[in-house]
């Protein structure tokens, strides 16, 4: 593929590209570029805010260019500032391995794995003498570390900035150094960051690095970016119910923005679907219904996407239950909240008493308004937890 053409590739749905001009002329030299995303295993999970730069990648190794994963072992340990008011806790080393296994396993769902080096950056950072890293921070100012708003935030505020916190842009910028980075990619959260690279880069002698940031998707409540944090997100490795449900339950002004970033439908397409929505000619919940389909045939297969959107249909179109539901054994006799909390669905036992108190919990479709209210089990009840999740439940 000639560079133009390429080149309109690889911009197309991104925010930042700095520069233009360098891109073009390193892709005219028709080398292979080595284009780095750093990731830190904080979390053992992936979800389709991740798909957004990890499809970009894939588009990269389409286009015959190497990708660099790295697996910030190291720096996730620091704890990543980017959009923070506050400071992140730190992680244990072992976590860290952890979540790393994890990262790779889910990544490979959309990247090649055959062309993609990945690389841990503590085997670099954790060699670094304290001599070292007085030298990398020299070649960073302290007004320069101040101007990245989170922290020009937090300093108004009279919040506390750790030094570690102004160590993470300098130790992710010195991974860029270290695999030589020509391309770094990221959320538009991380653009500081990547920035500090291309400085940091030229301090050693490098080329610096082209920026290409993309967009941060909002999770499914259409308001706040996709984050665990929230409880708004998509999972990677959501059941096919579960996700259809969910990408089902987004705003219908996230629809066209949700297809463009998290889904392989060409770009007429869309194009046509968004021409569609205008002039009220289509149901948006028909398009919503293509998306939630295509979704879930990504990261599930054409079988399972067929089923979630039949299973979709008959629940909440038809008011039905669906055939297949995770079954559980409980006592005869048990509190509604240790019941919800035996479904192992919520994360704790504040959470279980909230959906309770909601009337989102129901037995055989009847609401349970009680936290602390005893029930009797006999065995081939449908438990129901929100509009997505349902339970058979067997007695001991």
């Amino acid at each position: 593929m000639d560079f133009e053409k390429q080149f309109n590739v690889i911009k197309r749905n991104t925010i930042d590209l700095i520069s233009e001009e360098d891109l073009k002329e390193r892709l005219k030299s028709k080398k292979s570029l080595r284009v780095k995303l750093g990731v830190d295993p904080s979390r053992p999970d992936l979800h389709l805010g991740h798909a957004v730069v990890l499809k970009k990648l894939r588009e990269f190794q389409d286009l015959g260019h190497q990708v660099v994963l790295i697996i910030g072992d190291f720096t996730a340990r620091i704890g990543d500032p980017s959009g923070r008011s506050k400071t992140r806790p730190m992680l244990t080393k072992e976590e860290v391995e952890q979540n790393a296994e994890s990262y790779k396993k889910q990544a490979f769902k959309i990247l090649d794995p055959e062309k993609t080096e990945i690389r841990f950056n503590s085997e670099w950072l954790d060699k670094l003498t304290f001599y070292d890293v007085i030298k990398l921070s020299s070649n960073y100012t302290v007004a320069r570390m101040l101007e990245r708003d989170d922290f020009a935030k937090r300093l108004a505020n009279n919040e506390p900035i750790s030094v570690s916190e102004f160590m993470y842009p300098l130790a992710q910028a010195y991974d860029s150094v270290m695999v030589e980075a020509d391309i770094e990619i990221g959320g538009t959260d991380q653009l500081f960051n990547l920035l500090v690279g291309r400085k940091i880069q030229e301090a050693y002698g490098q080329q610096p690095q082209i920026v290409l940031t993309m967009p941060i998707i909002e999770g499914t409540d259409g308001h706040l970016k996709m984050s665990k944090s929230y409880d708004n997100y998509i999972a990677f490795e959501d059941e096919p119910f579960d996700m259809y449900g969910k990408v089902m339950s987004i705003p219908d002004t996230l629809i066209i923005k949700y297809m463009r970033l998290a889904t392989n439908i060409s770009e007429d397409t869309i194009n046509e679907y968004e021409e569609k929505m205008k002039n009220n000619s289509i149901n948006p919940r028909d398009i919503k219904m293509i998306l939630a389909h295509e979704i879930v045939k990504f990261f599930h297969g054409e079988e399972k996407a067929e089923y979630a959107q039949n299973e979709f249909i008959k629940v909440f179109q038809k008011k039905n239950i669906p055939d297949e539901m995770k079954e559980i054994n409980v006592e005869k006799n048990i509190s509604a909240i240790d019941l919800v909390m035996k479904t192992q669905s919520v994360s704790s036992r504040s959470e279980a008493k909230r959906l309770i108190n909601q009337g989102a919990v129901k037995i055989n479709d009847i609401k349970i308004n009680d936290p602390f209210q005893l029930l009797e089990i006999k065995g081939d009840e449908v438990l129901r937890i929100g509009k997505r999740r349902f339970f058979k439940l067997n007695t001991y």
